[in-house]
């Protein structure tokens, strides 16, 4: 018990050390929470003395890995995985045979037994969906071309997992590894036919379950309106169908995929995903952790060479394989290398590939170790290899395809008002001004976005609205406005500095996200500073109001009251944004003095003469 808790402080520990650091240093937390585990491990500070104790940890922390294709699952119904059978039939099944294929090739070279070969190419065309997932949420990319071609090529190697699986018996030629180094499968000395067919017949067990059984058992737990309760029966399904693929050697992670795509149609489908959520993230840090202790540096230094070529050629193989299918897919440069080298690690799945190998007598041990040592190693690399892309290669290629490949417009056209940024939010302002005869000159620095404008209607020029070049072009100097309505809290800034310096008279109205964007711009003397989300919050409020029977002049004054205090508010909290504690008992004071003047308001009664503005026809119509 000692043990347990001192690892469990040791490992939660280096966590909390090493993953705030990587995120700081830009690293993402998958490589933070591997390097914390390298660190603990046995090769560095040895918190973890032996090999088998990260072993230990791994199995328990692949729940992680288990929970997350459960979640996963929940969110792909059948009718959804069908409008993805372009990606992942076309893209997900053509990378999947084209890299078994080619590492299958390379591996005859250095390998004689091609039923190991086999098994090793099947395990390393995997990638890793714990990482790339949580790569693609950190970047904000998952609804991006690139994001949905790696989730398509996912789900596809997900899949995978069961056919190969299934094959492994039948390539089992040599005598199963003895009870006392088996992995508990109920089915490890039967002939490798009744082991596929067991594992089919475990696949459809799990899907009667889902359409017949869980439902009504979450049904009645349900009932007992007792959240701990139906937590405890969310992992119970999730535990349940991993401890029955384990019987029978097959992957838990699965499993549980198969019954989450069953439960995705289910009324209790947010409430598995919000119980289970916790678990997931905290499980799949430590998974990433164990997988960092269990490198064995020891064969890994017994054998560099070897180790490090196999991990850095398997990896180019994979990449190689996806940039071409990219190309395909029209994919930009620098994105299809982003998502090329994202998908070039070996896959967590690839451990039990080992595992079950093991155990039939595909691969031996030696055979084993070297082979998870490439996948982990493969792990640590991606992450790495990221970070270098997204600094170098990446970074110049963004640069290239938005500033040197095409020049900025020649504006010929002048206007009162100059409108920088036409996404959402600019589009939408835009559209007002015209719909009210006020033509603006509208800059957008994103070419994509200037050229489906174009084809939608819009006049949009395309260039930098902090180059001082561009904006005389566009007409600065006798222009009487210009509207900021992109995000970036550093363009503003700049965009502050270059109009004080060189267009002080026009009258610049920013765009701020919130309201620590707000001070910063206060801070360089803007005035016109609008907050992204301030007037929807009040408009909101006042639609409450509005059905709660307050009228709705009366309305209208309280929220033009409101707004009017917190502008005021912030004005003084700049003052002691960069003193926590005292900005802290500052902003208590002005929520405190903000609701006693609304009180007041309040209190003079002015809603029964409000009559008089809105009658309850008005009140319906506003």
């Amino acid at each position: 018990m000692d043990g347990f808790l001192f690892n469990s402080i040791i490992y939660i520990l280096a966590a909390i050390v090493c993953v705030p650091i990587a995120k700081k240093l830009g690293m993402g937390s998958v490589l933070g929470y591997l390097i914390a585990g390298i660190l603990i491990g046995p090769y560095v500070f040895g918190f973890i003395q032996d090999g088998q104790a990260g072993q230990d940890i791994m199995h328990t922390t692949e729940f992680g890995v288990v929970m997350m294709l459960f979640l996963i699952g929940l969110e792909l119904e059948p009718k959804n995985l069908w409008k993805m059978k372009d990606l992942i039939l076309r893209v997900g099944l053509t990378q999947v045979l084209i890299t078994i294929l080619l590492i299958f090739a390379l591996a005859m070279l250095l390998l004689d037994d091609w039923r190991t070969n086999l098994t090793l190419s099947m395990a390393m065309a995997l990638s890793s969906t714990a990482i790339v997932l949580q790569s693609l949420k950190e970047k904000n990319e998952l609804d991006s071309p690139s994001g949905k071609m790696s989730f398509g090529v996912l789900l596809m190697q997900d899949i995978a997992v069961i056919p190969i699986l299934a094959i492994l018996p039948l390539l089992a030629v040599a005598e199963p590894i003895s009870s006392a180094e088996s992995h508990g499968s109920l089915l490890e000395h039967q002939p490798g036919w009744i082991q596929t067919l067991s594992i089919f017949g475990a696949i459809g067990l799990v899907i009667l379950l889902g359409r017949f059984g869980f439902g009504p058992l979450l049904n009645w737990v349900s009932k007992t309106k007792l959240r701990e309760l139906f937590t405890a029966s969310a992992l119970l399904i999730v535990v349940g169908i991993a401890f029955l693929m384990g019987l029978v050697g097959l992957s838990p992670a699965l499993g549980t995929f198969l019954a989450g795509v069953i439960l995705a149609n289910s009324p209790y489908k947010h409430a598995l995903e919000s119980d289970l959520d916790p678990f997931k993230g905290l499980l799949l840090g430590l998974f990433f952790m164990a997988v960092g202790a269990t490198i064995n540096f020891n064969l890994i230094l017994s054998n560099p060479g070897i180790i490090l070529s196999v991990t850095l050629g398997v990896m180019l193989v994979k990449a190689l394989v996806l940039i071409g299918i990219g190309k395909t897919k029209k994919l930009g440069f620098a994105e299809n290398l982003g998502y090329a080298f994202g998908l070039a690690q070996v896959s967590e799945f690839s451990f039990v590939i080992y595992a079950f190998a093991l155990q039939l007598g595909i691969i031996d041990g030696e055979v084993s170790d070297s082979l998870m040592a490439i996948t982990a190693l493969s792990m640590t690399f991606t992450p790495i290899l990221g970070l270098i892309l997204d600094k170098t290669i990446l970074a110049k290629a963004q640069k290239k395809s938005t500033g040197e490949k095409r020049e900025a417009d020649t504006i010929e056209e002048k206007n009162a008002v100059i409108l920088c940024g036409f996404s959402h939010f600019g589009s939408t302002l835009g559209r007002f001004l015209r719909a009210n005869g006020i033509e603006a000159t509208v800059l957008d620095y994103n070419p994509d976005q200037v050229d489906l404008l174009r084809r939608m209607g819009f006049k949009v020029f395309f260039g930098d609205a902090t180059r001082v070049d561009l904006l005389h072009s566009a007409g600065a100097e006798n222009a009487k406005i210009l509207i900021s309505a992109v995000s970036s809290e550093e363009t503003n800034k700049k965009l502050i500095e270059v109009c004080q310096e060189h267009f002080p008279h026009l009258e610049l109205m920013l765009r701020a996200k919130n309201r620590m964007d707000a001070y910063e711009y206060m801070e360089l003397n803007a005035k016109n500073i609008y907050r992204e989300h301030l007037d929807t919050s009040i408009r909101m409020g006042e639609d409450a109001l509005k059905k709660l029977g307050f009228r709705a002049y009366t309305i209208h004054r309280l929220a033009a009251q409101f707004k009017k205090y917190d502008e005021e508010a912030l004005e003084v909290l700049v003052q002691y944004k960069n003193n926590r504690e005292e900005y802290i008992s500052k902003v208590k004071k002005q929520i405190d003095l903000q609701e006693t003047l609304l009180s007041g308001e309040l209190a003079k009664k002015f809603s029964l003469n409000d009559h008089a503005w809105d009658s309850d026809a008005m009140k319906e119509q506003k």
